[in-house]
């Protein structure tokens, strides 16, 4: 018999959860290589490798055993060789469009820390999917709503939650129903660049929002009397406008989100807010012909620009700020504590900031790989997002957890944990 790899779970795992990584039937101290590879739905190409000696008994356990200097990382890292995947191609980030298939992930033991790699010696298969069993994924086509709503298996009602994404546009369903997976009815909602939506960012109405939160307040598998709000980037300050002119809002989470109005004209009703200027002269090139933008938007405090600022002190909600330090978008933390300082100016409850050293501006859902440069849709080049791979993983696992806590306090009045594992 030859080496053996050992998967735990050992066919299919949620893709926010850990897998268990081990080799047997290796020799005594055998130095060995693994690699594993995923393609996403575009057929692109994501790997990572890392090498490795097996113990005295020719076992070699990830979650005891450090990977050695020379391969992706290094160190003890359990789930390093899934953070750490890399597009073949550059400027890829690793995005999940149809939450109902699986990643298929392959992995793969080669003799030895030759590169390129030597012999094979095993390889196994493992799914890693999106929908827990009996979560229900819903097309949502009422009124203007274009959405997905995910409801958790049981009766319900469940505390509902509005997941919106940023300048990418469409309708990413992915965020939404890994949180549906946890006790939440969770609706993915597209605002532009989707179906019948406008195709570019030049305006939004709040009216359109408004609706889907009628749309979850009015459920019969929504439990109210308020929902929670979950946003990152051009999403977040989306949220923020939300929670301060609409009504039916417990919970506002932002991930790297802005506490100015941010990319296009924001109307409701009568009001309007203008975009957050910016000066172009700002941005830096690297070598690599990689876009700096972090310089770019002028401050929300000063001259005409502080019309951009949103009124965030008529919200009735809680709010709570994940910050990537290393966030080369915008300037988060600075956003974030301007937020709470206004609010609390106002005489309201002081949010809730956390702030992650080492982590960029794609914070997503855990083992997601850090993308640290891709093209921004509205920028037309390829922007630098910042963050460190392992400490940005490390910031993925534990925001994941906060943001649960966070809806689950204020929106079932239950401390986390009581009702995060179905």
């Amino acid at each position: 018999m030859g080496p053996v790899i050992r998967l735990s779970p050992a066919a299919r795992s949620l893709f926010d959860e850990p897998l268990a990584i081990a080799v047997e039937g290796l020799g005594p101290r055998q130095q060995v290589t693994l690699r594993t590879s995923l393609r996403d739905e575009r057929d692109e190409l994501f790997q990572a490798c890392a090498r490795y000696q097996a113990g005295d008994d020719g076992v070699l356990d990830l979650s005891h055993c450090p990977a050695l200097p020379g391969g992706s990382f290094s160190g003890l890292e359990p789930m390093g060789l899934l953070w750490a995947l890399q597009p073949q191609k550059p400027f890829r980030r690793l995005v999940k469009r149809n939450v109902q298939s699986p990643f298929l992930l392959q992995l793969e033991v080669f003799e030895g820390h030759g590169d390129p790699p030597e012999r094979l010696l095993a390889e196994a298969q493992h799914e890693r999917a999106f929908l827990r069993d009996g979560v229900r994924r819903v097309p949502v086509r009422e009124g203007r709503i274009r959405a997905t709503l995910f409801l958790p298996p049981g009766n319900g009602p469940f505390p509902g939650i509005i997941d919106l994404y940023g300048t990418g546009g469409g309708l990413p369903e992915y965020r939404a129903c890994l949180l549906a997976n946890y006790g939440f009815a969770v609706l993915a909602l597209a605002y532009y660049n989707y179906e019948d939506l406008p195709k570019e960012m030049k305006e939004f109405h709040l009216e359109y929002f408004e609706e889907a939160v009628n749309y979850m307040l009015q459920h019969t598998q929504v439990k109210g009397p308020g929902i929670g709000l979950l946003g990152i980037s051009k999403g977040g300050d989306l949220c923020v406008s939300m929670a301060s002119f609409l009504k039916g809002i417990t919970a506002t989470a932002l991930i790297n989100g802005s506490v100015a109005n941010v990319g296009a004209v924001l109307r409701y009703k009568d009001i309007t807010i203008p975009p957050l200027g910016l000066d172009v002269k700002r941005t830096k090139v690297n070598k690599s012909g990689i876009v700096d933008i972090t310089d770019l938007l002028n401050n929300p405090l000063e001259g005409p620009d502080r019309q951009s600022f949103i009124p965030l002190e008529k919200a009735e909600c809680h709010f709570l700020f994940i910050v990537g330090q290393d966030d080369h978008n915008w300037k988060s933390e600075f956003f974030a504590i301007e937020g709470s300082k206004h609010l609390q100016a106002h005489g309201k409850e002081k949010p809730e900031i956390i702030c992650y050293p080492g982590a960029g501006h794609y914070i997503e859902p855990p083992f997601f790989p850090m993308c640290a440069a891709s093209m921004h849709l509205l920028v037309g080049k390829p922007v630098m997002w910042g963050g460190e791979p392992k400490a940005h993983s490390k910031a993925q696992i534990d925001a994941w957890h906060q943001i649960q806590a966070f809806f689950h306090k204020h929106l079932t009045g239950k401390p986390s944990g009581t009702s995060s594992k179905l």
